[in-house]
């Protein structure tokens, strides 16, 4: 069996389960799922900028509405049960679990913990974050020891 882990940031979307889930074939997978709740308001800011380069007006002035830091865990608990449970409804293992801090050694332990074959980061755009090479994806290459799949989601958080 295949093992992935798959790093989220929100509920994937049945088009992200699709996604994710015929990347192998036939090929039967157990996926390992890290959510981490939004961050706090530097993070937001980042967004906010993101949502200006895509045009996206409205959803940076709403930034603020969107629960962040320890009022996201609710939120975050509710995405990932979400996903779990469409992850098993497509055929495949899936277990997961919130991560609050250091989002890139959790990643780290858990790819040594289940000798994941691979990693595949699914986030909405961050354009600020991949310039610099700050994003999950960048980062978790020089770190995690496997192939890392950066994709993109198939909706706005």
């Amino acid at each position: 069996m295949f093992t992935s882990v798959l790093m989220i940031e929100k509920a994937l979307t049945s088009a992200d389960v699709e996604f994710v889930t015929t990347l192998h074939g036939d090929e039967p997978v157990s996926f390992q799922v890290l959510l981490q709740p939004r961050g706090d308001q530097a993070d937001r800011l980042l967004r906010a900028i993101d949502d200006v380069a895509l045009g996206e007006l409205d959803e940076a002035a709403r930034e603020r509405e969107t629960p962040e830091g320890v009022d996201a865990k609710g939120f975050g608990e509710r995405a990932l049960s979400v996903s779990l449970t469409a992850l098993r409804a497509a055929g495949n293992e899936a277990v997961g679990r919130l991560v609050e801090d250091h989002p890139l050694d959790a990643l780290k332990a858990l790819v040594a913990e289940v000798g994941a074959d691979e990693v595949i980061v699914l986030t909405d755009p961050h354009y600020v974050e991949e310039f610099f090479h700050r994003d999950w994806a960048s980062r978790a290459r020089h770190k995690v020891g496997v192939p890392v799949l950066k994709l993109f989601s198939h909706s706005k958080a």
